[in-house]
């Protein structure tokens, strides 16, 4: 699968622009180079570049690989925490990610201040393997239910089918995939509590934040040359 989305893939209204400086603002909080994230994430470099910079629109499995290289979730990378102790979502505020593969994944959590949670319900269209996605940190945990259809639910190569109404948890920290080999579409509801990172590079250091708020990317470079694209599985 590409590294590359389709344009206006956010409904939300977050521009491409703005999507990109919050990817920037949490790689610099951690003292991360462009080189560092891209080998963290699988992603290539100059993909970091071009999604930091708001010039491409990342796939959801790409945003997803960015996020979990930086110890978040995609929420936490298109919505500003929220300090109320009650939060509604009506349902035309909630932040939807589409998959050019024939998916999406819509973020029913809010992005809560020292919390890294997300609650999504996604849809699987007819025959779409949403690939695999990378391990979280240790520590990470996962839920999952279906509401409608069948789920193939594959962790560490092995493969577990659900069909509607059943549920199952396993640890985040495990390779882990989403399909829908059946004739009619696929929902289902995942529940994600991350892990902190253990990669000492991950946690944000006064000295890191001097160096983010100096502006170098570290690594010899600005910009978005050099790189190859990305190999081997999905992410998410």
């Amino acid at each position: 699968m590409s590294e590359g989305g389709v344009n206006n893939a956010l409904s939300s209204g977050l521009s491409m622009g703005e999507l990109g400086a919050r990817v920037r603002a949490e790689r610099r909080a951690r003292g991360l180079g462009l080189e560092r994230l891209a080998e963290l994430s699988g992603v290539s470099r100059s993909m970091v570049s071009e999604v930091e910079r708001g010039t491409k629109t990342p796939s959801v499995l790409v945003l997803d690989r960015l996020a979990t290289a930086l110890g978040t979730s995609i929420a936490r990378l298109l919505d500003e925490p929220v300090r109320a102790e009650v939060v509604i979502l009506p349902h035309d505020r909630q932040h939807v990610v589409r998959d050019p593969s024939g998916w999406e994944r819509r973020i029913l959590s809010p992005v809560l201040p020292g919390v890294e949670f997300e609650f999504m319900r996604t849809t699987l269209g007819s025959g779409v393997d949403a690939g695999e996605f990378s391990p979280h940190a240790a520590g990470s945990h996962e839920y999952v239910v279906v509401e409608s259809g069948c789920l193939r639910l594959t962790v560490d190569d092995t493969p577990h089918l659900l069909a509607a109404g059943d549920a199952a948890y396993f640890p985040g920290d495990r390779r882990h995939a989403f399909a829908n080999d059946a004739a009619d579409e696929c929902v289902y509801y995942l529940a994600m509590a991350l892990g902190r990172p253990v990669d000492a590079q991950h946690r944000s250091t006064p000295a890191a934040e001097a160096r983010g708020r100096g502006g170098h990317d570290g690594n010899g470079g600005h910009g978005g040359h050099g790189g190859h694209g990305e190999h081997g599985g999905h992410n998410g």
